[in-house]
């Protein structure tokens, strides 16, 4: 069953969102709409569904009429952790938005296609741009994909990349494909390969890290994670590529998808990765600049998984972007 929002806070904001919008104009009917649950919907998060059945409408107010009760499932007020089950009667308000600029629009965008058949889609996600709109991004990879694909019943995100990762980004097709994935990720059955260029000189050919990872945000507002005794176990297996002077290139195996996994092990251990700016050394990223290097060295090159409708093992691989290879190339030259 889907928890109840029962927070009086939540409630207060609601209330502001609600007079917030009443000079706004109406993009849909004055009615509310009732849905039933189908088997395309059957296992999503409410908050991914009305993304989907309320096109061109920002998270942040899907939120609000959330938190504010709006949104009813099976006339019971929900938070956007519930997950929908087969039958689930969704009672959907009618949505008011400030009509929103041309420049705003979602922008119809397609990526590098890896793999695809029928149920699944694997693209080589550019570094930054984010996966899904939120947190001050107004779209991302998803919105642009299915912007681009209008036609498509179903697309959904398999999982998370960082903003400025690039690489294999996985995608389902199908609710039943995207279920069997989120499985695999959860009882650890993929294996997921990065490559990392991390600062100073990697003692060991191979190293188990674990530590555990706490998330928490900061005064301003920013989410981070530290390493923590009373964090999340996490686990990841590092092993030296190659050495470059001052540098080390790294094959990073997930063991657990913890948010920020790589980047928080190498920065604890004294390992920070080239160029990134929340858990890096901010200086050498300056120097790094200079050099040619514009971004985070953290690149997702490979994952392996069984496909969740026919069980053929699959492992679909990004090579190394250009930028990156042309610095490895720099920094080759110059040791």
């Amino acid at each position: 069953m889907c928890p109840a929002e029962k927070n009086s806070k939540a409630e207060d904001e609601g209330a502001r969102a609600e007079r917030s919008i009443s000079k706004m104009k109406d993009l849909g009917k004055e009615s509310v709409n009732f849905t039933e649950i189908g088997e395309d919907a059957a296992g999503q998060r409410i908050d991914n569904f009305l993304s989907r059945h309320l096109k061109g409408v920002p998270k942040s107010h899907i939120y609000r009429i959330l938190r504010s009760g709006e949104v009813r499932v099976n006339k019971k007020r929900v938070d956007q952790t519930c997950r929908l089950q087969l039958g689930d009667l969704v009672r959907i308000p009618p949505v008011r938005l400030a009509e929103r600029a041309e420049t705003e629009r979602v922008p119809v965008a397609e990526f590098p296609v890896l793999y695809e058949d029928d149920a699944l889609l694997a693209i080589n996600k550019p570094a930054g741009v984010a996966v899904h709109g939120g947190s001050g991004v107004s779209f991302g990879v998803i919105e642009q994909l299915r912007a681009s694909r209008s036609d498509a019943r179903l697309l959904e995100l398999a999982h998370r990349l960082d903003r400025e990762t690039s690489g294999v980004l996985l995608l389902a097709k199908k609710r039943s494909a995207l279920v069997g994935l989120h499985e695999q990720l959860r009882d650890g059955k993929t294996d997921k390969r990065y490559l990392a260029l991390a600062l100073g000189q990697w003692k060991n050919a191979k190293q188990h890290v674990r530590l555990p990872l706490h998330k928490f945000t900061r005064p301003d507002g920013e989410r981070r994670v530290m390493v923590r005794e009373d964090g999340l176990e996490s686990h990841t297996v590092f092993a030296l590529q190659r050495a470059y002077g001052e540098f080390s290139l790294l094959e990073a195996q997930l063991k657990t998808g913890r948010t920020h996994q790589i980047r928080v092990h190498l920065a604890h251990l004294g390992y920070p990765i080239a160029g990134d700016e929340k858990y890096g050394d901010f200086a050498r990223n300056k120097e790094l600049a200079k050099q040619g290097l514009k971004r985070m060295f953290l690149h997702a090159y490979a994952i392996g998984f069984s496909h969740p409708l026919t069980g053929e093992a699959l492992r679909v691989t990004a090579e190394l972007p250009r930028d990156l290879e042309r610095f490895l190339v720099r920094l080759s030259d110059s040791s």
